[in-house]
């Protein structure tokens, strides 16, 4: 791991929010307005560095280029048909697949000072999976997983096949940085539902940008790749131990009143926002 993704996870001090059992009524968008309002506290120096973790129920979240292509309708009423919640979210990406199986880890610090360069946020990250699983005793890679969806240079996998993937949110002075885990379930089921998405989608066509060509195989569950049943509560013990193991004093928390303000306005800008993306 590069020094400086190391130094990140070593804060002095780490605030954790869980919101993994908030249950179906938890929607994305509230996620999203959630990490935006942490970066902003944070990069400000208002609030420590503070790890979140949450889940969301049969929720598709698409990018912006999602949003754009070219038979998007009846993309969206497949999902429908099928029993999926949709939004695009605020930040770069492609189509991701959060159930009740995927655990969503956020670690959110202050940029202040340290021009953090945007590969150290990921190594962090890396180097936090990593030590959440050492005991297994398999090698946790970090590169593009072409037939995935939402491929990218930092997708997580054993050989060969992608359990997770990071991204990152700068905003005022704060960075964001987000990983889903597929804990348990079939990675290839939800690989094969964002296929039929662009398949319904895209239908074909010629478009500016490329959409990925997805082999459902290539992704699978941690569950499935270690051959053990791992819930989302594994999961969040394996995170907590991890993170002290590696930082500072964990104290858990929630919102400060200041940060429930911003909160309040950054929710309704990623809502209005989402309904004019999706022009609804």
């Amino acid at each position: 791991m590069e020094d400086q993704g190391l130094a990140l996870l070593k804060q002095p001090l780490w605030r954790v929010i869980d919101q993994s059992g908030f249950g179906f009524e938890f929607e994305a968008l509230q996620s999203f307005a959630m990490d935006d309002t942490l970066c902003a506290s944070s990069g400000s120096g208002k609030a420590p560095a503070t790890a979140r973790s949450w889940v969301h129920h049969k929720t598709i979240v698409l990018g912006t280029q999602d949003a754009r292509t070219p038979h998007l309708e009846e993309g969206l009423k497949l999902l429908e048909n099928e029993g999926w919640r949709y939004i695009v979210r605020n930040s770069g990406g492609l189509a991701v697949v959060l159930d009740e199986g995927v655990l969503n880890i956020s670690l959110v610090f202050s940029e202040a000072d340290k021009g953090i360069d945007i590969n150290s946020g990921y190594d962090a990250m890396h180097a936090l999976i990593k030590e959440m699983f050492a005991d297994f005793g398999r090698e946790i890679e970090a590169y593009e997983i072409i037939h995935s969806y939402c491929p990218g240079s930092y997708d997580l996998s054993i050989n060969g096949r992608k359990f997770a993937g990071i991204s990152q949110r700068r905003l005022r002075g704060g960075i964001a940085v987000q990983i889903y885990l597929c804990m348990n379930g079939s990675g290839s089921e939800r690989a094969e539902l964002v296929r039929l998405f662009y398949e319904r989608a895209v239908q074909g066509e010629e478009t500016k940008f490329s959409y990925p060509d997805i082999h459902p195989k290539d992704m699978a569950s941690l569950s499935e790749l270690f051959g053990v049943e791992l819930t989302v509560q594994d999961g969040m013990l394996r995170f907590l131990n991890a993170l002290k193991s590696v930082s500072g004093e964990l104290v858990a928390g929630s919102l400060n009143g200041e940060e429930l303000d911003l909160y309040a306005a950054y929710y309704d800008r990623v809502v209005k926002r989402n309904e004019s993306v999706l022009g609804r």
